[in-house]
C-alpha cells in the first residue's frame, strides 16, 4: 500500500474508496440515493471495498429502524437514533429525503458529494478529505438553500456520522474535568443506548474536550492496550460549544455523531445561503493501541495544523504568581533580570498592567497601559526585556469586559444580554459579543497596536468565563442564536488577521487553563496553557490526558513556587522541573524570593532541557508507564524521527519501602543499535533496553524523579 492519500471511484456501484497511509474509508451512494458506509479499517483495493455490503442492516422487525450505517443520519421515514441533521421546513415539515446530485473532486485529495432533497429546496454537501503522510480524514457538511423564499432551520447540523464495524462490545475513551483538574482520562466500556458528550459553555470547556477514542473487544479479546489493538478516534475542530453523539444498538452497532453547537442552538437559512459545520477529523490505527494512535495525532496536528512545526519552542516565564495584579516597571524588570540569568528566553508580563486593573473587579476592556504602573508606556519594559537577550510578551483577554469600565460603561450593549434579564457576571466580567462586526473590529485594532508600537513577540490570549445570557437583542437579522457559531468564527478570524498583520507574533492559548483546547485553536497558536493547576504531580495526569490527541510540543507547563497555590503541596524543586520539562518548560514562581541554590539549580535544569528539548517538542511520545497512584513510577520517553536520540522523564512520588521499580523497558528503539546514556555514560544495546529494561537508580526518598538522554553510538550493522 502507498503512503500516499488517494481517492478511488468504482461508478458502476458508486463507491467511494478513500486510502490513507495505512487505511481505508469506504462508502457507496446506494440506488435511491442514501450515502452508506462501507469500511473503515485496514487497507483494501477498490475492487475488495466494491465487494463489501453497506455496514448497516435493516430493521429485525417492525419496532426497529434504520440509520445505523448512514454517512450522515438524517430525520426522516423509519429512523429512530440520533439525527446528525435535524431540519425544520417552512411549512413544519421535518423529514430529509436524500437525491444524489452528483459530486466534484476540486484537488486530488477532497471529495465533495452533493445531494438534494426531493422536493424542498436544500442542497446538502459531504466533504472528505484525506492527508498525504498521515491517516486522518477530514469529513464536514455544507447546507445551502437554493430556494427564494422563507427560511429553512437546521435544528441539528452535525459535521459527519460515523461508523464503526460491528463487534461484541465497545470501549470508550474520553476527558472529563474542571477548572485546574482538566483532561482527566476516562475509559469505560460503552453502555448501550445514546451517550451524550457535550459542552455548553460557548467553549470546549474545562469539563469536557471535543474527542473521543473507541476500542472494541470481541470472543477473541481485541481490548487495546498501550501498545496493541486497533483503535479508532475522531476530533472536532471547533473551539465552541459541541456535541457528540455515540449511538451503541443492543446488537453491537455503533456510530458517532459530532457537530458543533448544543441541544437548544439553531441555525435560520435564508435563500442563498450555506452554512459549513467545522471539520471533523478523524483516525483510525490498525495496530499500535493507544500509544500508536497518539503518536499518528501528533504527527498530524505537527505536519498539517501547527502554525510553525518546525520552531522549537522557548523557555518562557511568567510574572503571575510572582506579582498578581500588582504590576510595576520596576518588578517587572527585576523579575526580567532575574528570569535571563537562568536563561530563560521569553518573559511574559501578565494581568495588572493596563486601564483601572489592581484586582479582577475592574479594568478589563480598557487596553492601554496602567498610568500609575508604566508612566512612560509599556516599550521601556519591552526594550529592558529585549536588552536581556529576551522575547517580550504580554498577557490579554480580548473577548472580556469588566462592568466597572470605560468600555462597558460606553458599550453596555456589546456583551451578550437578553432584555429583561440580569447580566450574570463571573469574575466580576461578561462576554464581549465577538459575532458582532464592530466589536471584532475593535479587538483587532487594539490588539494590532498593542504590538505594533510595543514591539510585543508573544500574546497570551485568555478566556476567564464561558458564556451566559447569550443573547443579541439587536441582531440584524433576527437571528440571534448565531452568535454561538460567529462568535467563535471572529475569534478564529482575529487570530489569523493578527498573525497575518505580525508574522513573526507568537501566540498562546489560554481559558482559565485547558477550557478551549481543540484542532481550530492548534492552527492558530503556537502553545496551549492546558491548567491553571501547576502542582507537579497533578499536571502529570492532566498532562497524560492531554498527549492522547495532542503534541508535547503544545503544551505550556510551568515550574511554580511551594507550597503550591492550587493543592498546598510542596514539592522539590527538581520534581517541578521534571514534570514541566515532559512539555514545553515554563518558570512561573517569584524568583526574587528564591534562594541562591533555587536559582544555581534552576539554572542547571534549564540548560538541560535545553539539551533535550528538540527530542521533546519534536520526537515521538511513548507513554511508558501512566500516572495516578502516587507509589506508583510513571515515565514517558521521546525518540526523535530518525531515532538517534531518546529522552526518559520518570517519576516516584512515594517509594514503597524495599521495593524499588522494576527496569524501565523502553519502547521505539531499532533493536541492533546501541545508545550511550549521557547521564552515567554507560552503553546499552537497545534490544536490552526494550526488553529487559533501563535502570532508573531512583534515590529512595520522596518525589524521587530522573531524566536521561540517550544518543545512538553506532547504527544498526
Amino acid at each position: 500500500m502507498s503512503g500516499s492519500a488517494a481517492i478511488a471511484h468504482d461508478p458502476a456501484t458508486r463507491t467511494w474508496l478513500l486510502t490513507t497511509r495505512a487505511t481505508c474509508y469506504a462508502l457507496r451512494v446506494a440506488e435511491h440515493g442514501v450515502p452508506l458506509h462501507v469500511h473503515w479499517g485496514g487497507p483494501l483495493s477498490l475492487a475488495q471495498a466494491v465487494e463489501l455490503p453497506p455496514s448497516g442492516v435493516g430493521p429485525r422487525s417492525s419496532f426497529e429502524g434504520f440509520g445505523i450505517g448512514e454517512e450522515l443520519t438524517v430525520d426522516g421515514g423509519n429512523r429512530y437514533g440520533p439525527p446528525a441533521l435535524r431540519v425544520r421546513f417552512a411549512d413544519g415539515t421535518r423529514a430529509l429525503t436524500w437525491q444524489a446530485a452528483g459530486h466534484e473532486q476540486p484537488d486530488p485529495a477532497t471529495l465533495l458529494l452533493h445531494f438534494t432533497d426531493s422536493h424542498y429546496p436544500l442542497r446538502t454537501t459531504l466533504g472528505y478529505r484525506v492527508h498525504a503522510g498521515t491517516d486522518v480524514i477530514e469529513r464536514w457538511t455544507a447546507l445551502t438553500h437554493t430556494g427564494t423564499a422563507d427560511e429553512i432551520v437546521l435544528v441539528r447540523a452535525d459535521s459527519a456520522t460515523l461508523s464503526l464495524p460491528p463487534r461484541d462490545d465497545y470501549r470508550l475513551s474520553h476527558a472529563v474535568g474542571l477548572w485546574a483538574a482538566e483532561t482527566q482520562l476516562k475509559r469505560d466500556p460503552l453502555p448501550f443506548g445514546e451517550t451524550v458528550l457535550t459542552s455548553r459553555t460557548g467553549t470546549t470547556s474545562h469539563q469536557a474536550q471535543p474527542w473521543v477514542i473507541l476500542d472494541a473487544g470481541d470472543a477473541d479479546g481485541g481490548w487495546a492496550d498501550e501498545t496493541h489493538g486497533q483503535v479508532w478516534s475522531a476530533a472536532l475542530a471547533w473551539s465552541g460549544s459541541w456535541q457528540l453523539t455515540l449511538h451503541h444498538t443492543p446488537d453491537n452497532r455503533l456510530s458517532l455523531n459530532a457537530g458543533a453547537g448544543h441541544d437548544a442552538v439553531t441555525v435560520a437559512l435564508r435563500p442563498g445561503e450555506t452554512h459549513t459545520t467545522p471539520s471533523l477529523l478523524t483516525l483510525h490505527t490498525p495496530d499500535g493501541g493507544f500509544g500508536g494512535l497518539s503518536r499518528a495525532w501528533h504527527a498530524h496536528l505537527r505536519t498539517a495544523v501547527l502554525p510553525h512545526p518546525e520552531e522549537t519552542r522557548p523557555v518562557l516565564y511568567n510574572s503571575w504568581e510572582a506579582t498578581g495584579f500588582s504590576v510595576t516597571l520596576e518588578n517587572q524588570s527585576r523579575l526580567a533580570a532575574h528570569a535571563a540569568a537562568l536563561g530563560v528566553e521569553l518573559f511574559v508580563m501578565d494581568d495588572g498592567w493596563f486601564g483601572g486593573r489592581r484586582d479582577d473587579h475592574a479594568g478589563l476592556g480598557d487596553w492601554t497601559p496602567h498610568p500609575g504602573a508604566f508612566p512612560d508606556g509599556l516599550r521601556p519594559l519591552a526594550d529592558e526585556v529585549h536588552r536581556l537577550g529576551m522575547a517580550f510578551g504580554l498577557w490579554v483577554e480580548p473577548e472580556m469586559v469588566n462592568p466597572d469600565s470605560e468600555l462597558y460603561r460606553a458599550r453596555p450593549d456589546w456583551v451578550l444580554h437578553f432584555p429583561h434579564r440580569d447580566r450574570t457576571e463571573l469574575r466580576h466580567q461578561l462576554v464581549l459579543n465577538f459575532a458582532r462586526p464592530d466589536v471584532a473590529e475593535w479587538a483587532h485594532g487594539w490588539l494590532t497596536r498593542l504590538v505594533a508600537e510595543n514591539d510585543v513577540d508573544y500574546l497570551k490570549w485568555d478566556m476567564n468565563r464561558p458564556f451566559s445570557e447569550a443573547g443579541w437583542p439587536d441582531e440584524p437579522s433576527g437571528r440571534s442564536d448565531r452568535l454561538w457559531f460567529d462568535h467563535v468564527r471572529s475569534y478564529h478570524s482575529v487570530l489569523d488577521r493578527l498573525r497575518a498583520d505580525h508574522p513573526r507574533l507568537r501566540i498562546e492559548a489560554c481559558s482559565g487553563g485547558g477550557g478551549r483546547v481543540d484542532p481550530a485553536v492548534l492552527a492558530r497558536t503556537d502553545q496551549v496553557w492546558i491548567s491553571d493547576n501547576t502542582d507537579a504531580a497533578d499536571r502529570l495526569v492532566i498532562q497524560h490526558g492531554y498527549t492522547q490527541i495532542y503534541p508535547a510540543r503544545t503544551m505550556a507547563a510551568w515550574v511554580t513556587d511551594v507550597p503550591n497555590q492550587q493543592t498546598g503541596r510542596s514539592i522539590p524543586l527538581r520534581f517541578r522541573f521534571h514534570s514541566a520539562m515532559s512539555g514545553v518548560l515554563g518558570l512561573g514562581g517569584d524568583l526574587t524570593r528564591w534562594q541562591p541554590a533555587e536559582l544555581k539549580e534552576a539554572e542547571q535544569l534549564i540548560a538541560e532541557y535545553k539539551a533535550v528539548r528538540h527530542v521533546i517538542q519534536h520526537g515521538e511520545l511513548f507513554r511508558l508507564r501512566p500516572p495516578g497512584d502516587l507509589q506508583a513510577l510513571s515515565a514517558v520517553q521521546y525518540v526523535t524521527p530518525d531515532a538517534s536520540e531518546s529522552v526518559v522523564l520518570a517519576w516516584l512520588p512515594q517509594p514503597r519501602f524495599g521495593l524499588p521499580p522494576a527496569p524501565l523497558r523502553l519502547s521505539g528503539l531499532p533493536p541492533e543499535s546501541r545508545y550511550r546514556d549521557l547521564r552515567t555514560g554507560a552503553l546499552h544495546h537497545a534490544r536490552n533496553l526494550t526488553e529487559r529494561g533501563l535502570d532508573l537508580a531512583l534515590p529512595p526518598t520522596d518525589w524521587a524523579s530522573t531524566l536521561v538522554h540517550l544518543v545512538r553510538v553506532q547504527d544498526p550493522s
